[in-house]
């Protein structure tokens, strides 16, 4: 018996057991549970932890805190997987959604030696892949002992031709256009700190809000504070 019929024929056998559908529905109630709060708690812009800044977790958690919305993009992600997790329909979604954010947590917290997450993180991340392999059927033909499965559903070489996608590349063209365009746009008109205080600096250099801007740069770049209090200080010279 080949691998893909062992691992499907244990599949099957799995899935007939309603145990192990109680144990399904148990990770997924507990893995929605263990995203909620913690994913509210960033959506609402509120600080994760009280841990010392001097603590290695509390000084990576502080900094999280201070890149904005990227920190409310993480949360918005672990609720959204908290809440597909508690959907039949939508659960594998949101197994594979919740699959790098909490291995990335169980990472961190090895190597930053957090004991508050040591226990929790890969128990977690095993029910996670419990969750993956209950659903197998619905995504096994990515693996590569099930290749032929899948390259039969392509179409065969015959059935191929070398008409030129004139629309798809004018898209990408368009796509890439747009990007490099946005990016210059927000380069030119958006607050940026760029990467080294000299550069900063020059972005200012007889403009109209000059002093504002060096003070922003002064405050990112030598202070070291938070980006977002340093924006709001440029903001508030300007008004001032």
């Amino acid at each position: 018996m080949s691998l893909s019929q062992s691992l499907d024929d244990l599949h099957a056998r799995a899935r007939r057991n309603r145990w192990l559908g109680l144990f399904t529905l148990f990770n997924r109630v507990a893995l929605a549970a263990g995203f909620l709060p913690s994913g509210m708690v960033k959506v609402l812009g509120e600080r994760f932890t009280d841990l010392a800044a001097n603590h290695p977790m509390g000084h990576y958690l502080n900094a999280f805190f201070q890149t904005g919305y990227y920190y409310t993009f993480v949360g918005v992600l672990q609720v959204t997987a908290a809440v597909l997790l508690l959907i039949p329909r939508t659960a594998l979604l949101g197994a594979i959604i919740y699959l790098p954010i909490i291995l990335n947590i169980l990472v961190l917290s090895l190597s930053v030696r957090f004991q508050g997450s040591l226990l929790t993180a890969p128990l977690m991340l095993l029910a996670n892949l419990y969750l993956l392999c209950w659903d197998y059927h619905r995504f096994r033909l990515i693996f590569p002992w099930n290749r032929a499965e899948a390259d039969a559903a392509l179409p065969v070489a015959e059935a191929r031709s070398w008409r030129f996608p004139f629309r798809f590349v004018g898209g990408v063209i368009l796509a890439v256009g747009i990007v490099f365009a946005s990016v210059l746009f927000a380069m030119q008109t958006a607050l940026m700190p760029m990467n080294r205080i000299g550069d900063c600096r020059a972005r200012c250099a007889a403009g109209p809000d000059e002093a504002a801007c060096l003070e922003f740069c002064a405050c990112v770049h030598t202070r070291g504070e938070a980006l977002g209090g340093c924006v709001d200080t440029y903001y508030e010279l300007l008004e001032g």
